[in-house]
Parts: C-alpha cells; sequence; structure tokens
C-alpha cells in the first residue's frame, strides 16, 4: 500500500507518497491550482494499492479523486501538527498519519463529501449560531433569502470557476439573458483568471467563497482572516462572503462580524454536488423556490456536468413560475 499526502499552498498542490516503511515511494510532485486532472493521473499511474489524504482545510480537491475511483480520507486537526497560516500541513505528514493509523482517518464518499463522518457536528454548530445568524441578519450583514413579497430569486454557483463548466453556464446564462452569482474559491481564480474576467463582462455577481474551501471551525482566527483577505484582494473587492458548506459556529460567526463582508447563505440545495442526475437536481430546486429563494448550485467542486445539463430546464420551470432572476446584492438591498 502507498499514501499519497496531498498538501495545499497559496500556490498549488504538493504531494508527497510513503510506502508501508514510511519511504518515499515516488518523486515529490507540484502542481499548480488548475491541475486537478493531472493530480488524478499523477496518483492512478502509481502502479499500486494506493490512499490519497488531505485535510479538513482543502476542499477543492476530493470530490474529483473519488469519482475517478482513488481512495481519498481526511485528516482532521486533531490527528496533526499546527498548520501555517494559508496552507495545510506538509504532504509528508498527511501521508505520514495515513501510513501509521489509516484507521484513524475517514475514507471519504461522494454522497457525504469533504465531510463525510462530520455531517451532524455541522448540522449542531450551524444550529448553535441561529442567535448569531439572527444578529447578523438584523444588522443587514446575512441572509439566506431576500423579501417573500416579490417574485425574485438569485441563482448562484459554488466552488469554481473550472473549465469547462464555469463557461458552460456562462453560455446558458446569457442565452437566456439573466444574472446570476458566483461564489468563487482563491486558489481556482489564480489559475482561471479568465474565467473571472468573462463573469464580469456578463455582468454576473462575484462573491468570496474562501482560498481553500474550508471547513471554517477547523480555523484560526489569523487562518480565517488570510482565507476571506487573499481571496477578496484575488477577486478585486467586494464584500459578499460564502461560508464552505455553510459552515459556522458562535465563535466563527463573532470573527465574521468582525471581517468586513456580508455572508450570503441559501435556502434552496438540490445537491448538484452529490450528482444526483440532471432531472432531479431541477425537480428539488423548482419544488423548493419561493419569492426571495437563493438557489445554491455548483460550477467547481468536481464533475459538474449535471448541473450544466439540469439548468435550462430549471431557468425554464422558474420562468414559467413568473420569477425574475436577479443577483444577491439586489435581494440584500431588497430586504
Amino acid at each position: 500500500m502507498l499514501y499519497s499526502g496531498i498538501a495545499w499552498t497559496s500556490a498549488g498542490f504538493v504531494i508527497e507518497t510513503l510506502d508501508e516503511e514510511g519511504r518515499q515511494a515516488l518523486p515529490s510532485a507540484r502542481f499548480g491550482p488548475g491541475q486537478a486532472a493531472a493530480i488524478t493521473t499523477y496518483l492512478k499511474s502509481a502502479g499500486s494499492p494506493l490512499v490519497a489524504v488531505v485535510e479538513s482545510t482543502n476542499g477543492v480537491l476530493d470530490g474529483g479523486l473519488v469519482l475517478a475511483g482513488i481512495a481519498v480520507y481526511r485528516a482532521d486537526p486533531w490527528s496533526l501538527p499546527e498548520r501555517p497560516l494559508l496552507a495545510s500541513v506538509p504532504a509528508r505528514d498527511l501521508a505520514e498519519v495515513a501510513r501509521r493509523d489509516l484507521s484513524s482517518l475517514t475514507r471519504l464518499e461522494i454522497t457525504g463529501g469533504t465531510l463525510t463522518g462530520r455531517i451532524d457536528e455541522l448540522v449542531a454548530a450551524i444550529d448553535s449560531s441561529a442567535a448569531d445568524d439572527e444578529r447578523m441578519r438584523k444588522a443587514g450583514r446575512c441572509l439566506s433569502h431576500g423579501s417573500r413579497e416579490g417574485r425574485e430569486i438569485a441563482l448562484t454557483f459554488d466552488d469554481g470557476p473550472k473549465p469547462p463548466y464555469t463557461g458552460q453556464i456562462l453560455d446558458i446564462l446569457a442565452e437566456y439573458q439573466i444574472p446570476a452569482t458566483f461564489f468563487c474559491v482563491g486558489l481556482q481564480s489564480s489559475a482561471f483568471p479568465d474565467e473571472i474576467a468573462r463573469i464580469r463582462e456578463q455582468k454576473h455577481g462575484l462573491g468570496n467563497h474562501t482560498w481553500s474551501h474550508p471547513y471554517l471551525p477547523d480555523l484560526s482566527r489569523p487562518q480565517l482572516s488570510e482565507q476571506i483577505t487573499r481571496t477578496t484582494e484575488l477577486l478585486g473587492g467586494g464584500t459578499l462572503f460564502r461560508p464552505p458548506y455553510g459552515s459556522r459556529t458562535p465563535e466563527v460567526m463573532s470573527w465574521l462580524g468582525e471581517e468586513d463582508v456580508t455572508i450570503a447563505l441559501w435556502d434552496v440545495e438540490p445537491n448538484d454536488w452529490a450528482r444526483p442526475g440532471p432531472e432531479e437536481i431541477a425537480r428539488i430546486a423548482l419544488e423548493q423556490t419561493r419569492p426571495g429563494s437563493i438557489i445554491l448550485l455548483h460550477d467547481g467542486g468536481g464533475d459538474r456536468s449535471q448541473t450544466v445539463a439540469a439548468l435550462p430546464a430549471l431557468i425554464e420551470g422558474l420562468f414559467e413560475r413568473d420569477y425574475r432572476f436577479v443577483l444577491v446584492d439586489e435581494l440584500l438591498k431588497g430586504r
């Protein structure tokens, strides 16, 4: 068995692979932030049974790796040394913790995503933050939907940009002449500046979705601030922020209150990231949408062909219900 630790840095990814004796089994490898396909090829070419290990602050790669048939495990903070300000722990540390005790890690599943095994924790943390959500909402700095009085709704796309899916979605939005808001990951945005430029040129909204798509409760206060600040600088400003997975705790909400951000959540989630099929994605979204809804979809984080395929039927169904598409910023002003 080989153990490949996949570390992220502000500039991309580093992979170190150990054998069962802890010896280096493959040459160290570095990949840019837009090279998910190359990482998959590299791991699948190992020629031996292999597991890949990421940590909970890396929510960018695992979906595509799992779909490619690679066994991906997540290492949580209590199993690892302290991480730097804007990076994971070193790749060798990730490989070593798996080599020593793979059973202490969590194998990721496509239906559970990066937080496989921690969903109950996520839900409990969100529930505990209800009072903080309300406090921020009253201050005009948090929303999960707009006014229920009109027919305005907002389409949103997370985790990109990621070719070819972001471009295909932009083509569809242009065909129907409707706006959307894209919550972009810093690592992905640094790899595909042309996609960011096209989003701007087509007058869509841009929001901050952190640098590496981490589970926010696993960050320190300085790490959270750095994730937001670096992504804001790369995107050229803006204050809309969407926490990955919607993750938050009272402490995280307190930290976000100190940042210059407005938290954009959602009230429609067809779970397109789990790839249930285009028809199911469209059906659930149409069923859940109400006046003022914010619809959560994805253009990155894995194979998003089902989301692209679902989009025309979803848009046409919403048109038939007399909804009008606006940016999240407009829903915020409406409230």
